[in-house]
């Protein structure tokens, strides 16, 4: 199961804001003790109530920072994958295009790129294994490979080519 941003953000986003929580209680409870000890002067307790505060609101802001920086990168991350799909796309479609495969071809084309046997191809398209096997033989020459393991090279070597 794949976690989409908002379900991997959860978690951090709930001790943030209990963090936050805490740290108001601890503010409040410091600033009562405050007036009501005033004239007492300053004790201990009333000095680690303020430390523990002031501790649990640096833990806040640098929560809050630290989800921010996380929330804009997996923005950047999932919109550089669906980049990436999309040029992966129009470059299989580009090479289908070269390639002058029939709609057919190309249905049949895009099951073995993504690993299906002929038995595979031929169940989800409801055609015969025959008909698979000689629709593959056809892409093949058309692509100039001789199997399906070079005809998903030749798309992988295209995404290694570095310009």
């Amino acid at each position: 199961m794949r976690l989409t941003s908002d379900q991997s953000l959860f978690a951090p986003i709930l001790i943030v804001a209990l963090q936050a929580v805490a740290a108001v209680y601890f503010l409040v409870d410091g600033i009562d003790d405050m007036i009501v000890q005033a004239r007492d002067g300053l004790s201990i307790g009333i000095a680690m109530e303020s430390i523990v505060a002031m501790a649990l609101l640096g833990g806040v802001v640098m929560g809050s920072r630290y989800i921010r920086r996380l929330t804009a990168e997996l923005n950047r991350k999932e919109t550089a994958l669906a980049n990436a799909r999309g040029a992966l796309a129009e470059h299989i479609a580009m090479r289908f295009d070269e390639w002058d495969l029939t709609p057919g071809e190309g249905e049949v084309a895009l099951f073995a790129l993504k690993g299906c046997d002929v038995a595979e191809i031929a169940r989800l398209r409801g055609a015969a294994p025959g008909t698979v096997r000689s629709q593959l033989s056809q892409i093949y020459a058309k692509a100039g490979v001789s199997s399906q393991a070079m005809l998903v090279s030749l798309f992988i070597e295209d995404l290694l080519l570095v310009d």
